[in-house]
Parts: structure tokens; C-alpha cells; sequence
């Protein structure tokens, strides 16, 4: 059976770690693994996640099943948390899922339930992993214009007019916040303005938010998809835990679906739990549960808050702190862009063959695209990396 298998091409990402760990220099610098890492190095269990699993450790009486589309206090919870009150929670169907990317998938198998034909439009550049999701599934996808690398911002006015050629109900992925790869993120006006064009072509927007409160706080993070929440009769959100809790390895995520009526939200409540059926059944729950109880717990909550303002303020100091350096190494302001960026991640004006060459000759590992992880950056590594990209892409 398996004579003339071949395996798929390796995902970048997963082929840039091992590069990373078999590179025997000691002065290496990691600015490509998409992970918060300490100022040691380590991707940390957050204080407020060790209380709750104590808590859980003490008081929870059963690892029996959860309901196929998971806890509905998890549901409430992440909800809350995402939406607010900018739409009604009975117009919100919810679904529990294996971490951001489940949700992901979970999101466009029932797009392609509902319609096999929709085109799917992604931000370009955007994560490589809702592309290759899309193309497993066999689903249309079509880039929208958006980063625009001469400025390192937004490309407004080429994203609006592809957005104004969707088809009625063909869906526009968008990204939350702390836009992945490019840390280019929409504005208020810009939020407003996609509305504005969704609601004329009826298209549905789908919003990706992995990064919650890594971006400027955990409201100001979410006003725009409240702002199309409160606006859309339809919309997707798929959220992932990952970051904002350090749950990694716990896999957390949630799809939640915007309808127009509470009528039609049970029976999307109802299909969603038939695809977690059809996949893996029962969705983990010891990392919801986790996240449950941070959010339903003032005392927990304000921890977890305080920790994730501290993880924030580190990376934004990386930020600036890289910015600044490559300022003193090219005398030039062609990376002051950065600092109007958010969240973990930037992109490098850096062909391949360059991104090669740093890694090769000055043990710097980013992805092919350019794209580093400012969390990667410590004070000790910001002028050594920064050395080594002004050599190569000067």
C-alpha cells in the first residue's frame, strides 16, 4: 500500500526548528519559532494557569465526557471575553475545539458544508497554515491585497478595492490582531470602512484572533470585531489560547458563529457538534477548563491580566530595542517601520537567499519570508541581531 508513498513537503516553521536545534553554535539566535519565550529563554507556565490547575487538582470529580461541542461555561467565558456585549449570545453558536488551528479547520469544513463552492479570501501575506488548510479541504481562495513591504504598513486602499469585488457570500478572512507574519494591524477607521464594504457585497467575514492582549490590551485588541460583530448579521471568529494563557500543549480554541436569529444559531449549534463528531469526537477540556476558571475568578483574572500586560511590555521593549539598534548599525530609518507594528511578530524585507545567509553565517534562524518573532529577542542578542541583518540586507 505505502510502496510509493511520499511524504508532503515539510511545514517551514517545523523544518526551521531543526535547523535551529542541530546548529551547534552557542551564540545562535532563535527568531523563528512562533512561541513567547522569557527573558531565559523559556516559554513559561503563567502563574494564574498553575493556581487553577491546583484548583482543579482539588475540587474537579470527574475526567468523564464533556458535550461534543465542549463545556458551555467555557463557551460563556471566551465569549465574554471576545464579543463582550456586542452581540446577543443567544445569536452565537459555540464550539470547543484542539487549539486555534481546530478551529481553523472546524471553521471551513463548515463553510464547505454550506456552501462547497464559497471562495475563501485571505489577507497577503497570512498565516501559511489557513492556506494549506483551505487547499486540503479542497476550498477556493482567493489574496487580498494588504502589507504593503515599501512601508511596512497597511496597503488600505488596494485592500478595500479587492474587497469590494467579493461575491455575496464568499468569505473574507481577516486577522484579529497582531497580524501573522507582518505585525501590519487594521485601525478602528479600517474596521469600520471593511464593514462598510461586507455589508454593501454581502460577503461574511471570518476573523482569526490568536493573540489577544498582545497587541495593545485585551479590549482594545478585540474593538474591531466588535465593531463588525455589532454591525454583520453573520460572522466567524476562531480563537486559540495558546498565546495569551501559554497553553500550548494544552491545545485550547473555540469557533464561535455570529447568525442572524437564535433560531438559526441552534441549528449551526447543532451541525458544529456534528463535525467535532465526525473528527475527534469530544473536544479536550482540561485546558478550557483552566481558562474557565481564570476568567470566572476576579482574583485569578487580574493575575492572569497582570501577567499577560508583562509578556506584552517585554515584547514591545524587544521591539524598540531592535528598531533602535538597527537604526545605530544602517544610520538610516529604514526599519523604523517596526515600532507601528503589533505583537510578536514583523517581517524583514529578506529574500530567501538572505534569510539563508544569515542563518548560515551568523547563526540568525527566521523564516523564509522574513518573518521573526521580536519574543525570540533578548538585551543580550538585540545588537548581534541586528548587526547581522544590517550586513546582509544592506
Amino acid at each position: 500500500m505505502f510502496e510509493n508513498h511520499k511524504a508532503p513537503e515539510a511545514d517551514k516553521i517545523l523544518r526551521v526548528m531543526k535547523l535551529f536545534a542541530d546548529d551547534p553554535r552557542a551564540d545562535k539566535i532563535d527568531l523563528g519559532v512562533g512561541v513567547y519565550r522569557t527573558p531565559e529563554g523559556l516559554t513559561p507556565v503563567m502563574g494564574a494557569v498553575k493556581a487553577a490547575e491546583r484548583r482543579l487538582l482539588e475540587e474537579q470529580a470527574t475526567k468523564g465526557y464533556v458535550a461534543l461541542a465542549g463545556d458551555p461555561g467555557f463557551h460563556a467565558a471566551l465569549r465574554q471575553l471576545t464579543f463582550g456585549d456586542s452581540a446577543a449570545a443567544d445569536r452565537i453558536a459555540c464550539l470547543a475545539t484542539p487549539g486555534g488551528t481546530g478551529a481553523v479547520r472546524q471553521a471551513f469544513e463548515l463553510l464547505k458544508a454550506q456552501n462547497p463552492h464559497v471562495t475563501v479570501h485571505t489577507s497577503a501575506p497570512t498565516w501559511p497554515n489557513h492556506e494549506a488548510i483551505l487547499d486540503t479541504l479542497g476550498i477556493r481562495w482567493q489574496p487580498y491585497r494588504y502589507y504593503d513591504a515599501a512601508t511596512g504598513g497597511l496597503d488600505r486602499d488596494g485592500m478595500l478595492a479587492d474587497l469590494a469585488a467579493v461575491k455575496r457570500g464568499d468569505v473574507v478572512l481577516l486577522h484579529g490582531c497582531c497580524h501573522n507574519p507582518t505585525g501590519a494591524d487594521l485601525d478602528l477607521s479600517d474596521w469600520q470602512a471593511i464593514a462598510d464594504s461586507l455589508s454593501r457585497t454581502g460577503a461574511v467575514p471570518m476573523v482569526d484572533l490568536a493573540y489577544q492582549g498582545f497587541g495593545n490590551s485585551l479590549d482594545e485588541d478585540v474593538a474591531g470585531l466588535r465593531l463588525l460583530a455589532a454591525a454583520m448579521p453573520e460572522m466567524l471568529l476562531t480563537v486559540s489560547s495558546s498565546k495569551n494563557f501559554g497553553l500550548y500543549r494544552d491545545r485550547v480554541g473555540l469557533l464561535l458563529v455570529l447568525t442572524e436569529t437564535p433560531a438559526i444559531t441552534q441549528a449551526v449549534q447543532g451541525t458544529l457538534a456534528w463535525l467535532n463528531r465526525q473528527s475527534y469526537a469530544f473536544p479536550p477540556d482540561h485546558g478550557a477548563r483552566v481558562v474557565t476558571e481564570i476568567l470566572s475568578d476576579a482574583s485569578l483574572r487580574a493575575d492572569w491580566t497582570a501577567e499577560l500586560t508583562e509578556m506584552r511590555d517585554r515584547v514591545i521593549a524587544m521591539r524598540e530595542a531592535l528598531a533602535k539598534a538597527l537604526r545605530l548599525e544602517t544610520q538610516s530609518d529604514r526599519f523604523d517601520y517596526l515600532l507601528s507594528q503589533k505583537g510578536m511578530f514583523s517581517r524583514l524585507p529578506a529574500s530567501e537567499d538572505q534569510v539563508a545567509q544569515l542563518r548560515r553565517e551568523h547563526g540568525v534562524y527566521m523564516i523564509g519570508d522574513g518573518r521573526i518573532n521580536m519574543a525570540g529577542l533578548i538585551e543580550e542578542t538585540v545588537r548581534p541581531a541586528a548587526s547581522a541583518i544590517a550586513r546582509v540586507l544592506t
